[in-house]
């Protein structure tokens, strides 16, 4: 029970990877409270809820104060809500992409502003939650991939600026199975064939996004920041190396100078 004694909120906790993150933090022992628009579908055992637009950055304040005046402390803010529609980027206009920053950017920004006195106190840490999108192109989710790239500059320039008290890093996601999968990938065959272009052969689960972001808020962890974490199975497959398995020509021991 390594986090045991601490409080920790996750933004966007009650589903998918948010409820992935507060369960791991529950079992390690820590004290969790998940924010989100809607009320978890499941139970999440040792998880207090409370409903919550973090795109309200009144109300946002008020909960994290209410939050660290009920415990006696604030510990971990896990900036993971966030999403977008597939859209492509003709097809919305300039409002609907303003809206997708800032669930995305802005509201992992003002949460952090927020929750920064109650951090600084307990010399606890941010673990924004980003997206291998932010570092490769991501059609029919542009601004979504902008405002994720943003997010880890945003992470890298908070860890000096707050540092020495406060430590933050960006937990960075490839394709996690959630119960919305289906919505991207299909049916059972259709999950299964796209965790097959992941070098380890799946997709994550939930709870490998939680157990990566509980070392991260972790005393294990206590030399870290500024850190940007893939959990993304070892990205993408080449496409490359399935032709080179299909065209390999079949040939014999090498022999010395055969490869100079």
């Amino acid at each position: 029970m390594e986090l045991d004694g601490r409080v920790v909120v996750v933004t966007g906790g009650t589903r998918g990877v948010g409820a992935g993150i507060a369960r791991a933090f529950a079992r390690a022992g820590a004290t969790v409270v998940a924010c989100a628009r809607r009320p978890p579908e499941v139970a999440l055992p040792g998880v207090e809820f409370t409903r919550l637009d973090v795109r309200d950055a009144a109300a946002v304040g008020e909960f994290l104060d209410t939050v660290a005046a009920r415990y006696g402390r604030l510990d971990t803010l896990v900036n993971n809500a966030g999403g977008t529609p597939y859209r492509l980027l003709e097809e919305a206009d300039a409002q609907r992409h303003a809206r997708v920053v800032e669930l995305n950017l802005l509201a992992p920004l003002t949460a952090s502003l927020a929750a920064r006195p109650h951090l600084d106190a307990s010399g606890g840490s941010i673990v924004m939650i980003g997206s291998v999108g932010g570092a490769r192109p991501s059609p029919g989710s542009a601004a979504y991939g902008a405002a994720k790239a943003g997010l880890e500059s945003l992470a890298r320039s908070m860890a000096v600026e707050w540092a020495p008290r406060i430590r933050v890093n960006t937990l960075v996601l490839g394709m996690v199975r959630t119960e919305r999968s289906a919505l991207h990938y299909g049916d059972e065959d259709g999950v299964a064939a796209v965790g097959r272009t992941v070098p380890l052969g799946r997709l994550a689960e939930p709870s490998d996004a939680g157990d990566a972001a509980v070392f991260l808020a972790s005393p294990r962890a206590a030399y870290i920041s500024g850190a940007s974490l893939l959990v993304h199975g070892g990205g993408e497959r080449p496409a490359f190396l399935d032709a080179a398995t299909v065209n390999r020509p079949r040939v014999g021991r090498l022999r010395q100078g055969d490869a100079e």
